[in-house]
């Protein structure tokens, strides 16, 4: 089980922030550098929910997710099927407000896996798991900051 935490800060406001976790529209390609648009399909949204399979095309990993973003300054990602890790997986990220401006955003996911490929990316993540998520935290933050709001 990989178990990884990343955590930073950005200009853009938390509605931003939230926002972008929450755009199923093709604008969400341009924001999050690791989904492939092949592995990508929004089955179902709701005001406050949305079921949608998404994926990494690098080790063909896909994830049939359940987001939920009824409380305030909060995503949950519940995996439901994968090719590669267990129901129970989930992402979570916290939106805060700073003092000065901009958010606090904090980053987790947690990982089981289903098979040796899981097995294999869990011992990957367990390692450098941080520092591949806290990059392409940043990179999409970047792209937050970087479009009119």
């Amino acid at each position: 089980m990989a178990h990884v935490v990343a955590e930073m800060d950005t200009t853009a406001s938390p509605d931003r922030v939230i926002h972008a976790l929450t755009d199923f529209s093709p604008r969400r390609f341009e924001l999050w550098p690791n989904i492939d648009r092949k592995l990508y399909k929004l089955e179902a949204t709701d005001v406050t929910s949305a079921e949608v399979t998404e994926g990494t095309g690098g080790f063909n990993v896909w994830e049939k997710t359940h987001y939920d973003w009824s409380k305030p300054g909060e995503v949950r990602i519940d995996v439901d099927d994968s090719n590669t890790f267990e129901t129970g997986s989930y992402w979570l990220y916290q939106v805060t407000p700073r003092s000065g401006g901009g958010s606090h955003v904090h980053m987790e996911f947690d990982r089981r896996p289903k098979n040796l490929k899981g097995q294999a990316l869990s011992a990957l993540f367990d390692v450098a798991g941080n520092a591949i998520f806290k990059k392409y935290l940043g990179e999409t933050l970047k792209r937050i900051e970087a479009t009119p709001e």
